[in-house]
């Protein structure tokens, strides 16, 4: 399937210069507009390019770090399946992004603190993985400097 970057660009140009950023939170899920993306990245869908997303941390009122949805049952290591309104999604651990507020289109819900935790403990647990190469943990290449 052809993506469509000239459509999005289009788009986004208007996200930028038009689109104020919305009260958020964490913990809320939101359609965003995450747009048409390169290679495996996760792509919106629709004409504004939307996929739920969950805040995971609020930096300040313009910029956050969300978990881009799938409705699709996915399992394993990245992946992680959690209720919301009694409709079960999967949250995309690998595609942890930050993202502009601006891109916020419309909020969904908001998940419960411990679904939450479990979501924070599960994208901090692949953040932290250690190299299997490297036995002492640390960073490859890393100079320490």
């Amino acid at each position: 399937m052809k993506k469509e970057f000239q459509k999005w660009h289009n788009l986004k140009s208007k996200i930028d210069g038009e689109h104020q950023s919305p009260p958020f939170s964490e913990r809320e899920v939101w359609w965003c507009s995450l747009g048409a993306n390169v290679g495996v990245e996760e792509d919106g869908k629709n004409e504004l390019f939307e996929r739920p997303v969950v805040v995971i941390r609020k930096f300040n009122k313009e910029m956050l770090w969300a978990l881009p949805l799938t409705s699709r049952g996915k399992e394993g290591t990245y992946y992680l399946r959690f209720s919301l309104r009694e409709n079960v999604s999967t949250v995309i651990l690998s595609q942890l992004r930050i993202l502009s507020a601006k891109r916020l289109v419309r909020k969904i819900g908001r998940i419960g603190k411990k679904q939450f935790n479990e979501m924070q403990q599960a994208a901090s647990a692949i953040l932290i993985r250690k190299n299997d190469n490297n036995k002492n943990g640390s960073l490859a290449g890393a100079s320490g400097a």
